[in-house]
């Protein structure tokens, strides 16, 4: 009986395993011929990492089970190259982007807005802003000799016959490129293209529903429910093409970043690719102090070239990188050139110099942290100052080798006779000669060496055999 109760047992635990299994199968298949709708997010800096993770993932969106994608915002802004890049991808993208300023409180601020314009469908959840379009490194500027005019304005040294009061500057090219590009994207979607303008040259911003009633975004929701149900039988332009978004029955899918997107978005952090730098070249460093250490070595390696793989992705100022190279090496020279810390010092300065400038841009969550920068200073000040004063003390102390280490040492006269004879110092035997009358026994001290041969002195009686006088 026990043996057929665990037949019968194992039996039914069996089929209850295949059934879930065929359930789960046909799940993953409905699923998998349904029609999708993606849920992607951009949220935090616009940087290489979510460039990254949208162009791949927008890139595998069938349209024959991808209905529409939407994109999630909440950023301060970022990198303008990867912002570029995304909207590239959004353009050339198979299936439709609802953009979607969410959650309640979210922005989409300076490129976020550049994106938002790109989308096919552009929305906000209540509470929400966007706007600030003005590219950061040159916002702090005024235009030249345009006051708090509007740029686009005709004035009387812009008319027809006249000669401009002064020749465009670099900040007039980026505003008047930053735009041209934002009045492209409102046209290609149809939205307000007297606001994009404001957006740039004044910094304008709009709550949602200023937005929807300026003609800016196209709905305002809630949720993505609401949203899917609002853009729901919605002609748009893809790829030139009118498509009819179809939300019914639709699954929504999240597409989370995965572990490509997480490590790179650690180390293009502005940061931690700098701390990655800095322990890469002390680690080498270290390494070609004590060879065969390996540690040092392996992990200098690594650091160092993670560090130059993300800064491949930030916009780097080559000067600033070269400083903070030159500081390194001046610092590390210090150790080696008897510049009583000159060296030393103008490495740090270079060091910091460079650590400062080594990011040319001001985009938010793009900056190297200052503590960050103020500690390693201080390492390196600290490494610095513990070996010049190693040095100083080496100095001054007594020579402990070579020809020189037997002056002022302490012997005593074995033999003597007619201002000469032999000494012992340090346990060996030597020949000396003296101008003072000696005799055996007598403490002796070395003044001079010439070869094998000691000059020697009277020293007091109270210091022994090897003393320093």
């Amino acid at each position: 009986m026990i043996i057929r109760y665990s037949r019968t047992a194992f039996m039914a635990w069996l089929v209850t395993l295949m059934s879930g299994l065929l359930l789960a199968s046909a799940l993953i298949a409905q699923q998998s011929t349904s029609k999708q709708i993606w849920v992607m997010r951009a949220q935090g800096p616009i940087g290489p990492a979510l460039s990254d993770y949208l162009e791949r993932q927008l890139s595998k969106a069938d349209p024959a089970t991808v209905t529409a994608v939407v994109l999630q915002i909440d950023t301060p802004g970022g990198l303008d190259t990867s912002m570029r890049s995304i909207i590239e991808t959004i353009l050339a993208s198979s299936v439709p982007v609802l953009g979607y300023v969410a959650p309640q409180g979210a922005r989409a601020a300076s490129a976020g807005t550049y994106i938002l314009y790109s989308t096919q469908i552009a929305a906000m959840a209540p509470a929400t802003t966007l706007g600030a379009a003005t590219p950061i490194q040159i916002s702090p500027l005024p235009l030249p000799d345009q006051g708090s005019r509007n740029p686009f304005e005709e004035t009387d040294g812009d008319k027809e016959g006249e000669s401009p009061t002064a020749h465009p500057t670099l900040a007039d090219k980026a505003i008047n490129d930053a735009v041209a590009y934002i009045r492209a994207l409102a046209q290609l979607r149809g939205r307000n293209v007297e606001w994009a303008e404001l957006a740039v040259t004044r910094a304008a911003s709009l709550s949602a529903d200023e937005a929807l009633r300026e003609g800016v975004i196209d709905l305002i929701a809630e949720n993505i429910d609401e949203l899917l149900t609002k853009s729901n039988g919605r002609v748009v332009q893809v790829k030139g093409l009118p498509v009819t978004i179809d939300t019914t029955d639709a699954v929504v899918v999240p597409i989370d970043p995965d572990w490509r997107t997480e490590l790179l978005a650690i180390i293009t952090n502005p940061t931690v690719a700098y701390i990655l730098l800095m322990v890469g070249v002390y680690g080498l460093v270290f390494e070609f102090w004590n060879p065969g250490s390996i540690g040092p070595g392996v992990i200098g390696g690594i650091c160092l070239l993670l560090g130059m793989y993300a800064l491949q992705f930030l916009p780097v100022n080559l000067t600033g990188l070269a400083l903070i190279g030159l500081g390194l090496a001046f610092m590390v020279a210090e150790a080696f050139m008897p510049s009583f810390g000159v060296v030393g010092l103008g490495g740090l300065v270079a060091f910091v110099a460079g650590s400062v400038m080594l990011l040319d841009t001001d985009a938010p969550g793009f900056a190297v942290s200052p503590w960050v920068i103020a500690a390693l200073a201080s390492v390196g000040a600290a490494v610095f100052l513990t070996v010049f004063t190693l040095m100083n003390k080496a100095r001054h102390r007594p020579v402990v080798s070579g020809p020189e280490e037997m002056l002022d040492s302490v012997g005593r006269v074995m033999d003597w006779k007619g201002g000469k004879g032999l000494v012992r110092v340090h346990g060996e035997i030597w020949q000396a000669v003296s101008d003072e009358p000696l005799s055996p026994e007598m403490p002796v001290r070395v003044a001079a060496r010439d070869g094998l041969v000691l000059s020697v002195q009277k020293a007091p009686d109270n210091l022994t055999e090897g003393q320093p006088s």
